[in-house]
């Protein structure tokens, strides 16, 4: 006797599935150019391009092949360029004041993309620890990571960038009142449309090991960073820490890491609504960049898929190494 099959007239999904076309008329999330944000490493000298041994495929450059980039990512379509500084250790003192030089290298590149490449967003790095010699993203007073005085210099070097040309400001320091600070000495100074998007979720991770190589910021290190950023246990905390760098004026909010924490990233766009970014960081791209070379994963297909992960965990961007990759996929 055959069995009877149930016809299943509402149930048969597989029906949305048939081909390209129509899933493409029923899918829920699209990862788009738009969507990204470029973090590049800048350095001195000229013509320099330095590749990375800790993150295949990502290279420190010099100001002038920063602007080059700079011209390819608007070329693109990638809307926005984040820059990190490699800071020669001869620069690094204990009261960073390298930080708000208005010619460190930070700075000089954010003129340099202006004037190459001017509908590209430039985004920074606000935290002192390519500047620091303890390697800290704030002071280090006996032993101690101090709040307060570390708040009067992110601000100092906040003003810097934002006179150089910085459209959005990024805070990754963790300090407690930063972004009211930097708020009210933006406003002040005139610069009512540099934007803040706040790293406001940055957790203890061990994910950023590449990233502090190619800053150059292992080496100096001292101790960890876990009394100012996030204890990877806690999830309420961040909602918390969203909650209070909104209301100090923060446009845009970031969650650090990216894939072990779309939890997170789901939770504050649901509660908040507020325009959410993920930084999928140094050690998560190396590892999907390590698998890929030994043959172990497709690259170009976990590269793209890892990127929707985040959008369909509510985040409206990325901060992602992949960036132009993705770009000339999507662009066909």
């Amino acid at each position: 006797m055959k069995p009877t099959i149930a016809p299943y007239p509402s149930g048969r999904f597989r029906r949305a599935r048939q081909s390209e076309a129509i899933r493409g008329l029923v899918r829920e999330n699209t990862l788009t150019v738009n969507d990204l944000i470029w973090p590049v490493f800048v350095r001195d000298g000229e013509g320099v391009e330095e590749p990375v041994p800790s993150m295949p495929g990502v290279v420190r450059r010099s100001v002038d092949l920063i602007a080059e980039a700079a011209v390819e990512a608007q070329a693109l379509g990638i809307p926005a360029i984040c820059l990190f500084p490699y800071t020669d250790p001869g620069l690094k003192t204990e009261d960073c004041a390298e930080a708000w030089n208005p010619d460190n290298l930070s700075n000089r590149a954010i003129r340099a993309i202006k004037a190459a490449a001017p509908d590209i967003a430039v985004m920074t790095d606000v935290a002192l620890d390519p500047y620091n010699i303890n390697g800290h993203d704030g002071y280090v007073v006996d032993g101690e990571i101090v709040n307060d005085a570390t708040i009067e210099a992110l601000v100092k070097m906040t003003l810097a960038q934002a006179e150089a040309g910085a459209d959005i400001i990024g805070p990754s320091d963790m300090m407690d009142g930063r972004i009211g600070a930097m708020r009210q000495a933006l406003e002040a100074a005139g610069h009512h449309n540099v934007m803040i998007l706040s790293y406001a979720a940055k957790y203890a991770s061990a994910f950023y090991g590449p990233f502090r190589d190619a800053v150059g910021a292992s080496g100096a290190l001292t101790g960890d960073k876990k009394t100012y950023q996030m204890d990877p246990a806690n999830s309420n905390e961040a909602l918390r820490l969203i909650e209070r760098d909104l209301t100090e004026g923060a446009d845009m909010v970031m969650i650090k890491p990216g894939m072990p924490y779309l939890d997170i990233c789901r939770r504050v766009k649901d509660t908040f609504g507020a325009p959410t970014y993920a930084y999928q960081v140094s050690g998560e791209y190396a590892m999907l960049q390590a698998a890929a070379q030994n043959g172990w994963l497709d690259g170009e297909k976990v590269m793209l898929e890892s990127l929707l992960a985040f959008k369909r965990a509510g985040c409206d961007g990325i901060l992602t190494y992949f960036a132009p990759a993705v770009a000339r996929i999507l662009n066909g």
